[in-house]
């Protein structure tokens, strides 16, 4: 039986080079890697890079309502929030327009939460709800009116009257 005692190896060679550096390379990556990961939530908060804003929030959001009767049957209402706290509203009837509500007047800051709805009627007079919560946990609504003509960002203050107003004794 040989009792001699064997201790690390050599790198002899080209490829006994490369497995020591490699070893080392993986060694390092991982301490970067574990590093990154335990900074990360520290810091997305206050980042500037499109995850995480000044608001200190970093998810979105989107609501919509469709109304499913009356002449204006199949439009859709949606409601959404962006990285940076800011909320858009769009209207089927005008495809691809995101009209921002800060055009409203009220319009919060550091919006988390949206939520929409709408009457139905064969009416003329038909309200669009636009709610909006804030990081701080005050809701806004604003109640709007809509007809045959498509919400534009030049349209719509004039639909929504006084624009966003605080909802009381929010329980948030």
């Amino acid at each position: 039986m040989n009792s001699e005692r064997r201790g690390p190896r050599r790198a002899d060679g080209p490829s006994g080079s490369l497995r020591w550096a490699a070893r080392g390379l993986s060694a390092v990556t991982g301490a970067v890697l574990f590093g990154a990961l335990m900074a990360a939530p520290a810091t997305a908060a206050q980042s500037d890079d499109g995850h995480g804003d000044k608001c200190g929030r970093n998810e979105l959001d989107i609501s919509s309502a469709v109304v499913d009767s009356g002449p204006l049957q199949g439009t859709q209402f949606r409601s959404a929030t962006n990285w940076e706290g800011n909320a858009f509203l769009n209207d089927s009837r005008n495809v691809g327009a995101w009209i921002n509500l800060e055009v409203l007047p009220g319009a919060p800051q550091c919006v988390v939460d949206t939520a929409v709805s709408a009457t139905e009627s064969t009416s003329t007079v038909r309200l669009l709800f636009v709610n909006l919560m804030t990081t701080d946990g005050l809701g806004y609504q604003a109640v709007c009116t809509y007809g045959p003509t498509p919400f534009t960002g030049a349209n719509l203050a004039s639909a929504c009257g006084p624009g966003f107003i605080p909802i009381p004794g929010t329980p948030v």
